[in-house]
Formats: structure tokens, sequence, C-alpha cells
């Protein structure tokens, strides 16, 4: 579900189909975006998951998601390592980067998420390290 999730992200917000990501997450889903602003971005349920990819295409022309990897951490949590690749809105800067979701699941469904723009500190967050 994690990989689903990840996957689907962006092809949600190219062509304005949001079904296949909320059908993953729980209703109430949280979101903590640990790389949006200066401060952490917090969104909750659905609505917001649009709300928050928007406030990351603010920035940014284009964005894809690459060589996802997803690893159980527990019971109840899981791990999504990927690639971004992004071009920057009017000056074309391209952004190659390692990020990372940290999930919480809950009855089958994504409940929180906590996004990171560093693997390792996602990593360090749920007691891992590469």
């Amino acid at each position: 579900m994690v990989r689903r999730f990840i996957e689907a992200l962006p092809r949600a917000q190219a062509s304005d189909d949001w079904q296949p990501v909320l059908a993953e997450v729980n209703p109430d889903v949280e979101i903590v975006d640990l790389d949006i602003t200066l401060d952490t971005g917090h969104f909750r349920g659905h609505d917001s998951v649009r709300k928050w990819i928007g406030v990351w295409m603010e920035s940014w022309e284009s964005w894809s998601l690459e060589d996802v990897q997803v690893r159980p951490v527990g019971e109840d949590r899981a791990i999504g390592l990927f690639l971004v690749r992004a071009r920057g809105k009017g000056s074309g800067i391209e952004l190659s980067r390692r990020d990372a979701l940290v999930c919480t699941l809950r009855s089958g469904k994504v409940e929180e998420v906590t996004y990171y723009n560093d693997q390792r500190q996602a990593l360090e967050a749920v007691g891992l390290s590469e």
C-alpha cells in the first residue's frame, strides 16, 4: 500500500485523478512535511493530500519519483525511499534528491505520513541506518 501511495502521487497531480492516492489513505490521514518550508507543514484529511502536493507544486514545474523502495518497520510502520527529480518553475533548475516517507499504518491504510528530504534522517527516525 505504501508503494502504491508513493507511486500514485505524481500521476494524481498530473491527471487530477486522486482516487488511486486516496484509496490508500485513511480519511483523516495526517501528513507532516519536513521539507516544504522552514517550519513543518501539517496536513490532515483527504482534501489536505491535494493541498500538500499543491504546496509542493508552487515551486516546481514538473516532478517524478523514481527507484521506490519500501521497507517494513515493525508491524505498523513502513519507510518508503525514493529519488525525487524536479524542475523549478521559472528558473528551470533541476533537482535530484533522495527523499523518504515514513508511514504509520492502520486497518490496511496509511494513517500518518512524515516526509523527509534526507533519507538518512528518515532511516534514523525509525531506528535504521544504512
